[in-house]
């Protein structure tokens, strides 16, 4: 019954884009004084949601309270580039191609689990139009080695028996109106969502089915309590029978897989609302989105909201911070070197201003495992996503209620059976390592 203290906090620079653009939403309470439930759960972000959802599914009497250090859809959930990958998509990989297509076929049944579980989300909690479809992506080429990338990629699918298209540069200004992409290879199976509109209506439709979420509510200290866990906030206790901690990286905060967790920071930049003649000049789909053939290049996407507004966002500039956090000058540094990107992929929306410029956190294993298991006795982790937050996230909530419901499935028992994370080097040579290499693997992907 030793209490433990929580190493850090979640800190966010920027405002989380996607929740910017959205109507402002009423802001819920803080835990104060005592509660108790049956499940608690820590993050509401798509690994913890969905672990709700899943409790809430299979046992429509369980009492589950979710804690939310901040806002719901401002930390990373609504900070994403709202990709639900169905295929493989291994970031540490040249092409994105992951173990074998042994388990790829296996992962990539999964993905796609995960992705009719969002739908059924948006169908059952009939969130609006825009929040979820199932469009399909393209990787982005703009180099000889990305083309390459791209083919290799489509190599492995085919042996896979998977759906895919090489397009070639007409085609690709076709579809984004930029003339910068030299070939693209389409995947028909991704669904693109508007991560905080799905975040915030899953919440809201969870609340509605009896689920408590705190907000303004971090996790400062937990202790066993013999008969289960008790959780302490600033103003706050909540006891409960079974913990399940849902926030990605900050897993080690709370004391767990230290020294054996990448923590990279990602940015974005969405711009204003494009004008409708800059639009037509411009030309292209309406929607779309674009991920680099070469993991280190830039994220893309082209949406067009229920309001009628249309946008272009962003996405680049990796770094390795291990306190989780960016500092306002480390994204200033990046917006400018994506501003000059996406002028290269633009010209003629230069003048278009970002509106929404963000950090968020990405956290990576080096052998590209998951944590989704039983740490202790009644307390399950459902973290580190590898970069796959929207399918990684879903699929890990949902294991990890299995678990703490006393359950076996085809998702619980794949992520058990996943290594320990590789052990990283000592600091502050983890830091040294790893930023020299993305400089390095970002100036190889330069074009991309």
């Amino acid at each position: 019954m030793t209490l433990r203290h929580v190493a850090r906090l979640p800190v966010h620079t920027g405002p989380a884009g996607w929740n910017a653009i959205l109507p402002p939403a009423n802001p819920r309470a803080a835990l104060t004084g005592e509660a108790v439930c049956d499940v608690a759960i820590v993050g509401a972000g798509f690994a913890g949601l969905s672990a709700a959802w899943h409790l809430r599914a299979q046992d429509p009497t369980i009492r589950v309270t979710v804690l939310e250090a901040g806002r719901v859809a401002e930390s990373s959930a609504g900070r994403n580039s709202g990709f639900m990958i169905d295929l493989p998509h291994e970031l540490t990989s040249s092409d994105y191609a992951g173990a074998g297509e042994a388990q790829d076929r296996v992962l990539t049944r999964l993905n796609r689990h995960a992705i009719d579980v969002a739908e059924t989300v948006v169908q059952d909690y009939d969130l609006p139009s825009g929040t979820f479809a199932r469009s399909g992506k393209i990787n982005g080429a703009a180099s000889a080695v990305g083309n390459a990338a791209n083919r290799s990629y489509a190599e492995h699918l085919a042996a896979m028996g998977e759906a895919h298209e090489l397009l070639d540069a007409n085609t690709m200004r076709e579809v984004t109106g930029s003339s910068y992409y030299s070939g693209g290879l389409f995947t028909p199976g991704t669904a693109m969502i508007q991560p905080a509109a799905y975040i915030r209506g899953l919440a809201g439709g969870l609340e509605r089915e009896g689920v408590t979420i705190f907000e303004g509510s971090p996790v400062k200290a937990f202790e066993s309590t013999g008969n289960g866990w008790a959780l302490i906030t600033p103003q706050g206790r909540l006891r409960a029978s079974k913990v399940i901690l849902a926030n990605n990286g900050h897993l080690e905060s709370f004391g767990f897989k230290a020294g054996r967790l990448m923590h990279i920071m990602l940015n974005a930049c969405m711009t204003a609302e494009i004008p409708a003649e800059a639009l037509r000049n411009l030309g292209g789909q309406q929607v779309w989105g674009l991920t680099p053939s070469d993991p280190m290049g830039c994220t893309l996407r082209r949406i067009s909201t229920p309001q009628g507004t249309s946008r272009l966002v962003i996405r680049q500039g990796g770094y390795y911070r291990p306190n989780m956090a960016t500092s306002p000058a480390d994204l200033a540094r990046v917006v400018a070197k994506m501003r000059a990107k996406f002028n290269a992929r633009f010209p003629s929306l230069g003048g278009i201003p970002f509106e929404h410029c963000w950090s968020g956190h990405l956290c990576l294993t080096k052998n590209a495992v998951s944590v989704m298991r039983e740490l202790e006795p009644g307390l399950y982790s459902a973290c580190v996503q590898n970069g796959l937050g929207t399918t990684r996230g879903t699929l890990t909530g949902i294991g990890a209620a299995d678990l703490a419901l006393g359950r076996s499935s085809e998702i619980s028992r794949f992520f058990s059976a996943e290594a320990e994370p590789t052990r990283l080097p000592p600091h502050p040579f983890d830091t040294i390592g790893a930023n020299a290499y993305l400089r390095w693997k970002e100036w190889q992907a330069r074009a991309e």
